[in-house]
């Protein structure tokens, strides 16, 4: 299980049943991932559902509406996030310093994508992430998908971002191009990349995206994640499943269960950004320890953790 409340530092806390009376417990300490050569994009879905969450007006009421006060007014929820999260990849982490920018699941079926361009961190923060020429009929993320691979099939790493309302129409075609992807990844044909399902608006399907999220493709590569843009903290949350388990944060840190007694001690080996442990299942939370700091953080969304 995923949890939903997650505290700082922590980027992502997954908990798994495990034998004798415990849980596995597998986190991630929010950590900006630097690798040379980095190629990165964002994706926009333009389906005809995204129209509210682009500010488009789609009826609310007509003209007695408007002329009482009560006409809906609309506002463009994409915008802001794509001018952040595009700012961020292109001045942080992109090799060129410009991230490329695309609409997807545009035009007859939803099966097209209409190219913005490659914007820089500047361009990015001011560009106004408007709809798409033709809202799409249909929702379908694989050509956006291999529009990214493709075009950068020789980068050393790709880091791709795809923001939609959830409802896609080609799930099953994904997951098996994804699977595939993965095995090709693992086998050393493909450079490794990693793809990030933000949600907007209101109605989103997060069903959809944990069902990608928690794709199995038989091999240890992890290609999805997914965030709902309302429940971030932090923009680097997009960044939770990209973690180098070699690197280094701290000397040494503990895991403490409630009553204080160490689980996992970091001391001879040191701390890195990928934690696993495992716990008594009656835990409430679990305390990290860590250069004089103890922050708690709990096992499940409805624990009891003090602050």
């Amino acid at each position: 299980m995923q949890l939903k409340k997650v505290v700082e530092p922590f980027g992502e806390v997954n908990v798994y049943p495990a034998a004798g009376g415990k849980v596995r417990v597998v986190a991630t300490v929010l950590m900006e991932p630097e690798r040379e050569g980095t190629q990165t994009g964002i994706a926009l879905d333009g389906s005809g559902s995204m129209a509210e969450a682009y500010g488009v007006n789609t009826g609310g009421g007509g003209f007695f509406a408007s002329l009482f006060g009560t006409k809906k007014q609309t506002v463009n929820e994409v915008t802001p996030v794509a001018q952040k999260v595009c700012a961020h990849l292109a001045g942080k982490l992109d090799a060129d310093g410009g991230t490329t920018c695309i609409y997807w699941a545009v035009g007859e079926g939803g099966s097209q994508v209409q190219e913005i361009g490659d914007l820089t961190a500047d361009e990015a923060a001011r560009h106004v992430f408007g709809p798409p020429d033709d809202f799409g009929t249909g929702t379908q993320l694989l050509p956006a998908v291999r529009y990214f691979v493709e075009r950068f099939a020789d980068a050393p790493w790709g880091f791709y971002v795809f923001i939609t309302d959830g409802e896609l129409h080609d799930l099953d075609a994904v997951k098996r191009y994804s699977v595939q992807l993965a095995r090709e990844v693992h086998a050393g044909k493909r450079r490794p990349l990693k793809f990030v399902l933000i949600g907007v608006g209101a109605n989103v399907n997060e069903a959809q995206m944990e069902e990608l999220d928690d794709l199995d493709s038989g091999t240890p590569i992890d290609l999805w994640d997914h965030k709902v843009a309302a429940e971030m903290r932090l923009l680097q949350e997009i960044f939770a499943e990209v973690v180098d388990k070699n690197a280094r944060i701290a000397d040494k840190g503990r895991i403490l269960d409630p009553q204080g007694k160490t689980v996992k001690d970091y001391s001879d080996s040191g701390m890195s950004a990928f934690l696993e442990f495992e716990i008594t299942q009656a835990a409430e939370y679990f305390t990290l320890e860590v250069n004089g700091n103890r922050i708690n953080q709990g096992l499940s969304d409805t624990a009891r953790v003090p602050s």
